[in-house]
């Protein structure tokens, strides 16, 4: 089993990372906007090794369960806050993670994000390497992931940001 991405970063190094460019986001560094119809979101910073995204959530948004392939993950929430529902070998396992708060994803993680709450939540994201491909899941009866799709993912692309 691969225990390491292909990336010199580690967990610790992309959870600092978006909690760095989340204080940025805090000190009016990047401005954020929100759509009530759709997640917004932004590139804010990539190279050969992160993508680092600031993505805006209104009420009701989610990403979709999914996973980041070969890509390590982490986020901090800025504002608001986040539900992550994750795949843990026998079903969806909830998390709320408050403004201020970080979760660091390795490889093979599924899940997915969303705002439940009333008000808008403002996080930041970052994926090293950056993103190439991901697949999407659903549960089945019996507590079985399934995987419904897979999809390249183009640089730059927000497709399975989240």
């Amino acid at each position: 089993m691969l225990l390491h991405a292909p990336t010199p970063l580690a967990l610790g190094d992309l959870t600092a990372l978006t909690r760095d460019v989340a204080a940025e986001v805090r000190a009016g560094r990047h401005p954020v906007q929100v759509d009530p119809e759709r997640r917004w979101y932004r590139l804010l910073r990539t190279d050969d090794y992160v993508d680092v995204w600031l993505i805006s959530w209104a009420t009701e948004q989610t990403a979709e369960l999914h996973d980041h392939a070969g890509s390590l993950g982490a986020l901090t929430v800025v504002s608001g806050s986040l539900v992550e529902q994750r795949w843990v070998g026998h079903g969806l396992r909830e998390r709320r993670v408050s403004a201020g708060r970080s979760l660091g994803f390795p490889l093979g993680h599924v899940h997915d994000v969303g705002n439940t709450e009333p008000t808008p939540a403002v996080s930041v994201h970052a994926y090293s390497p950056p993103l190439t491909a991901m697949s999407y899941y659903t549960v089945e009866p019996g507590a079985r992931l399934r995987r419904t799709r897979s999809v390249l993912v183009e640089p730059g692309s927000s497709e399975g940001v989240g």
